[in-house]
């Protein structure tokens, strides 16, 4: 399993955003702690820049829609930047190709195809930038719940020297190949207290390590363990759960030969075919999970088939879809939701209204609420 080496922004006048105003005093506190006056504060420009760009592909992501494609495009105002650290230009090139991307979609002949090929430049440069949360505070505060960045006990958590084994890693994961996973371990673990695990699968065509960072805001603000699967196929084995249920057990296998997760809080959780696959497989009476979120996935009766009494009375499921989905029309999940509460599931149910066919970009600190109460 390889490690990602993050790379530190090289030195420079330490200034700060003023574009996000509340982050940057909150870097300049933390930076000074680390290093001192003029500290490692270089790109403000250009990391204001790529913010701005990635909030706005963040939005037209989950409010992307067949009628309203063009509509949203239209908002786009990207430009190149420059950058001495790597990994803020490469995140800047990343986010550039998904503008342009997204531009040409509405000619294409299948524009929501092109549209969400356009997108995944958007999570490579999500990626790149995710490199540096752990060693970036201006980074970091934005790889961190929204409600948690001003909180100094975090803070001070995400500051403190880090456990060597953790960060990202990444397990026969390049976006060539299938059947890996990436991992996410906060820098405040510690081997003698067991940490809860979010096992997310990516949707229908994606990769597990354009998936990770979903979770890594609130991964770093409550203390939790990300496992971002890849498929074995091009998608999960909806029609043999058993082929890429039985990978993840094996990829939680060796999670937990390294480090020291809390079975008794492991959450699966998934977006469209992996929200599917998490019903799927969730609901087996073998399966190592405690808590079930699926969003945005499809339904089908025939799951209960898949499951038993024992498994699925008061079994604990959050099912999250949004109102403006076209892919998977909402209808579905209120099915879903009738039928798995009248076979005796603990299920709750969150419809966001003006969500398409998307995963919440800050949707999942009310998953952890649900699925850990006492961890706010």
């Amino acid at each position: 399993m390889r490690r990602v080496q993050p790379k530190m922004v090289p030195k420079g006048q330490q200034s700060f955003l003023r574009h996000w105003r509340s982050i940057s005093l909150a870097c300049m506190e933390q930076d000074e702690r680390r290093h001192g006056k003029g500290g490692p504060m270089a790109d403000d420009a250009a990391l204001t820049h790529v913010f701005g760009v990635l909030d706005r592909l963040s939005h037209i992501a989950q409010a992307m829609h067949p009628r309203r494609l063009d509509a949203l495009v239209a908002t786009l105002d990207d430009r190149e930047v420059n950058a001495e650290s790597e990994q803020i230009a490469l995140a800047a090139r990343f986010a550039s190709r998904a503008c342009a991307g997204l531009r040409a979609a509405p000619l294409a002949d299948n524009p929501m195809l092109e549209a969400y090929r356009a997108l995944r430049q958007y999570s490579r440069a999500l990626e790149a930038l995710a490199a540096l949360a752990d060693a970036d505070p201006r980074v970091g505060l934005y790889f961190l719940e929204r409600r948690f960045r001003d909180d100094p006990a975090v803070q001070q958590r995400l500051a403190g020297p880090a456990h060597p084994d953790t960060g990202i890693f990444h397990s026969a994961n390049e976006t060539t190949e299938r059947g890996g996973f990436s991992v996410y371990v906060p820098p405040f673990y510690n081997p003698a207290t067991p940490m809860p695990v979010v096992m997310a699968l990516h949707g229908g065509s994606g990769h597990g390590r354009l998936f990770l960072w979903n979770w890594l805001p609130e991964a770093r603000a409550r203390g939790l363990i990300v496992i971002a699967p890849t498929a074995i196929g091009g998608t999960w084995s909806l029609m043999e759960p058993e082929i890429d249920a039985g990978n993840l057990n094996a990829i939680l296998t060796r999670v937990r030969d390294r480090w020291t997760i809390d079975a008794t809080h492991m959450l699966l959780t998934g977006m469209s075919d992996g929200g599917t696959f998490t019903l799927l497989s969730g609901v087996s009476d073998d399966s190592p999970f405690t808590h079930l979120a699926p969003v945005a996935g499809s339904f089908h009766p025939f799951l209960l088939a898949m499951t038993t009494p024992e498994r699925l009375t008061g079994l604990p499921i959050h099912l999250t879809h949004g109102a403006l989905d076209w892919m998977f029309p909402v209808n579905m999940a209120r099915t879903a939701y009738r039928t798995l509460k009248g076979a005796g599931a603990a299920i709750t149910y969150r419809e966001i209204p003006d969500l398409s066919h998307a995963y919440p970009r800050d949707g999942q600190g009310e998953v952890v609420d649900w699925w850990l109460p006492g961890m706010q």
